[in-house]
């Protein structure tokens, strides 16, 4: 393929040798920090480890507007089962077919990785543009840390921001949903088990999926069917629990989800009660769920399991506690407002832990999750605690940036952008709510299966995304800040 796509692979392939697991950016950090002002930029580097780029506008163009590009340098590190991979030493080994840049036996770190590698070659090959700022963020993954903790000053002297942490080459998003990350947690008490048997009950097959993304198709919740299952076979006699433990991140609809009982009840009428259930989930949910499956193994016998209270208490917050859509925009035809996602269930020493992320367009709504949390840890007999809220991102109705992107994309492309709003969350909330007067989008490549060891990277949507923001850039250089921004021509 062409020059432009090698170039911003080579910038990829240099991060890709860098650990930079969320929450652990210092090495990364450090090096676009040196890389940066080896390219002759203006460089900070704040107190969790953002960088902040200033890159001199071409001679001619000083009086134009500042633009930032932003991204995330973090990732979402996950690996097959079985391969060999520590995400604190390990770099991640590409591989590039025709179509596809993919990792082996890892997550690829595309998002965002290409979006930071993408900024990084168009830094050094830019010709024409105004004073231009790149801003490069940690922990986007996992709370947003460092856009709540980017000093605002870096977003007031600007003009426009695009941000590149999409994932559809031909979409351009003007808003997002904004979040908060809800922990609910009790103390178990433990005792020896009664006389019966063990078993392990697992619900598994379920298709998962980012909780945002994929929270409006249709699909179950592996945690609350397990809890809906612990329920039907309490009813039936005698249950005890020693663990509780499904999901893999709260931003996640959990596809298995697993508990050790005992029981003194006939393994035939164990296995009646989970294909009954497993009949009832197909029912309800119909062609989106169709692979799930509730199977039962004998195991060694736990020394010490909860107390019944314990084990209700957990089971009835599970069966109450709002999982999925909640409400539909009423603006925008198709796309969900108000969603929750019971993403973690797990049993950590002698304590149980629930994460929770509700999600919406609406801030007030999501002020309505924290309220209603509090409501049902104190009648469920649980601890809450209510991490800091994500701001929902409003669509500017008026912006010249999305009017000045969508015409470029299709004069160079020869087809219209899309043009939406997601329910999944983005930094440009944070961005928007330090700065409502900043022109925000938010673009990005192709990529597929992302958060996991599948994912990878469109090639041919790499060049249409570096031409669309150098042109872009250089159109807004050319601008009077008093007027609009020129179309192609003028």
């Amino acid at each position: 393929m062409g020059r432009i796509l090698d170039g911003v692979l080579k910038e990829f392939g240099r991060l890709a040798v860098i650990p930079r697991m969320s929450c652990h950016e210092k090495a990364v950090s450090d090096f676009l920090k040196g890389y940066l002002e080896e390219l002759g930029c203006t460089v900070v580097q704040d107190e969790v480890c953002n960088i902040i780029a200033d890159k001199p506008a071409s001679p001619g163009f000083e009086g134009a507007p500042l633009v930032i590009l932003q991204g995330h340098m973090d990732m979402v590190c996950v690996a097959k089962e079985g391969y060999d991979y520590d995400p604190w030493k390990d770099p991640i080994r590409l591989r590039r077919t025709e179509k596809y840049l993919e990792a082996e036996g890892t997550s690829l770190g595309s998002d965002d990785g290409i979006g930071v590698a993408i900024s990084l070659y168009l830094l050094k090959t830019l010709q024409h543009h105004g004073p231009l700022r790149v801003i490069f963020t940690v922990d986007e993954e996992q709370g947003m840390t460092g856009a709540v903790h980017l000093d605002r000053k870096y977003l007031m002297d600007a003009k426009f921001l695009i941000n590149c942490d999409s994932e559809d080459y031909d979409e351009i998003t003007v808003g997002c949903a904004g979040s908060v990350h809800l922990d609910f947690s009790r103390t178990l008490g433990r005792r020896k088990a009664m006389s019966g048997k063990a078993f392990r009950i697992e619900v598994k097959g379920l298709k998962g999926g980012h909780s945002g993304e994929c929270i409006g198709m249709g699909r179950g919740n592996a945690i609350r069917t397990l809890a809906g299952v612990l329920r039907a076979l309490h009813g039936k006699g005698a249950v005890e629990m020693a663990s509780f433990d499904g999901g893999k991140a709260r931003n996640a609809i959990p596809a298995s989800a697993a508990a050790v009982i005992v029981t003194d009840l006939p393994e035939d009428g164990i296995q009646g009660v989970l294909e009954e259930q497993a009949q009832d989930f197909r029912w309800r949910y119909g062609d989106a769920e169709q692979d799930i499956s509730i199977s039962m193994v004998p195991v060694e016998m736990p020394k010490r399991v909860w107390e019944e209270e314990d084990m209700l208490a957990l089971l009835r917050l599970l069966q109450i506690m709002h999982s999925g859509v909640y409400a539909m925009s009423q603006a925008v035809p198709g796309l969900v407002e108000t969603s929750a996602n019971i993403g973690i269930a797990r049993t950590e020493g002698d304590e149980v832990l629930v994460q929770c992320m509700p999600r919406s367009s609406s801030d007030q709504s999501i002020h309505e999750f924290c309220r209603t949390a509090e409501d049902l840890a104190a009648l469920a007999g649980f601890d809450v605690r209510i991490h800091a809220k994500t701001p929902a991102w409003k669509e500017n109705k008026g912006s010249r940036l999305v009017r000045l992107m969508t015409e470029i994309f299709r004069q160079q492309n020869g087809h219209p952008m899309k043009v939406g709003i997601i329910h999944a969350g983005l930094e440009c909330g944070w961005h928007f709510q330090k700065n409502p007067g900043l022109d925000i989008v938010s673009i990005g490549v192709t990529t597929e299966n992302i958060h996991t060891p599948e994912e990878r990277l469109v090639l041919s949507t790499v060049e249409p995304q570096v031409r669309l923001i150098s042109e872009a850039l250089r159109r807004i250089a050319q601008c009077n800040p008093a007027l609009d921004i020129p179309s192609a021509g003028e």
